[in-house]
């Protein structure tokens, strides 16, 4: 069951006469995460905005399960829940007081039962009874997290989750949002943090100057940065030089005194022939590695573009 969920179609928005996106189209299915990747000022909240019904576009279509948001913003807003930037929790209502809340206005029929529920699967019963002012800022975005899943949305919206996080309370929310997704939620999220959208994305959308300048699985998107490659360290730079013409015919690249490069295509049988013909030769190498582009390589790349 692979249906599409969300479609953004040739979306775009300016402001006093400044485009901010141009053109977006997104298509999002079913229990999948994608993860809208840009740095700041690139339109990721502009376009959050529009998604939800927060603000009218000059062009373009989202729907949500194929119900048009700006034409039909109430009951395109029954399907999702969009947890902002800055957490939407109440710091004078205790923890479980803000979920019980949002469980009544979201009509639940049981919110006492929702609300006792979440608050376990948050791992916030403890602290349920006390103000959420004395709560961290990870508790604080757990309970915000909770909070979206009331109503059992169809897509949830998480503008840069963990923002201000500090590394262990990242951990923690990105194994709630694993955990999200593998009972079949469908997540879309902006960040500005790569290893994020690696860690939990299906799809990735990278936004430049208002546009999608490339899209694709996390691995797709490491392609750009290039080939996996095989680095060569040796012992003396008289041995690097001796390499470069023995393997003139796999293209390396000197990086360094004693460290040259080679393009893997076939990455198992190239880097075998290359340490074979080396040995043969008795070039004496210090130490090889084989290395994977980073969406922080596809980064600086599409940041070239």
């Amino acid at each position: 069951m692979n249906s599409t969920v969300l479609n953004i179609k040739n979306v775009k928005k300016s402001f006093k006469g400044n485009e901010v996106l141009k053109d977006v189209n997104i298509t999002l299915k079913q229990g999948s995460v994608y993860a809208l990747l840009g740095a700041n000022g690139a339109g990721k909240s502009t376009l959050l905005k529009i998604v939800t019904g927060l603000l009218n576009s000059d062009g373009g279509k989202v729907t949500i399960q194929d119900i048009d948001v700006a034409n039909n913003p109430v009951l395109a807003q029954k399907l999702f829940s969009f947890s902002s930037q800055n957490t939407t929790v109440d710091g004078v209502l205790t923890g479980y007081e803000n979920l019980y809340l949002i469980a009544k206005l979201r009509h639940e029929r049981n919110s006492r039962k929702v609300t006792e529920s979440l608050l376990e699967k948050f791992d916030l019963t403890e602290a349920k009874d006390k103000a959420v002012s004395n709560y961290s800022g990870g508790m604080r975005r757990r309970l915000d997290l909770a909070m979206s899943l009331v109503g059992n949305p169809e897509i949830i919206f998480l503008d840069e989750p963990t923002t201000g996080l500090d590394p262990n309370s990242r951990q923690e929310l990105w194994n709630m949002i694993k955990e999200m997704k593998s009972q079949g939620k469908t997540i879309f999220l902006t960040t500005q943090y790569l290893e994020e959208a690696d860690y939990l994305a299906d799809q990735i959308g990278f936004l430049r100057e208002g546009k999608i300048v490339a899209s694709g699985t996390p691995d797709e998107m490491k392609r750009i940065a290039g080939a996996d490659k095989l680095l060569l360290v040796f012992n003396r730079n008289q041995d690097a030089e001796k390499a470069l013409k023995l393997l003139e015919s796999y293209s390396p690249i000197k990086n360094a005194d004693f460290e040259i490069s080679i393009d893997l295509d076939k990455e198992i049988q190239t880097t075998l022939n290359v340490l074979n013909a080396l040995t043969t030769e008795k070039i004496n190498l210090k130490t090889f590695k084989m290395t994977t582009p980073t969406l922080d390589d596809v980064f600086m790349t599409l940041s070239k573009g």
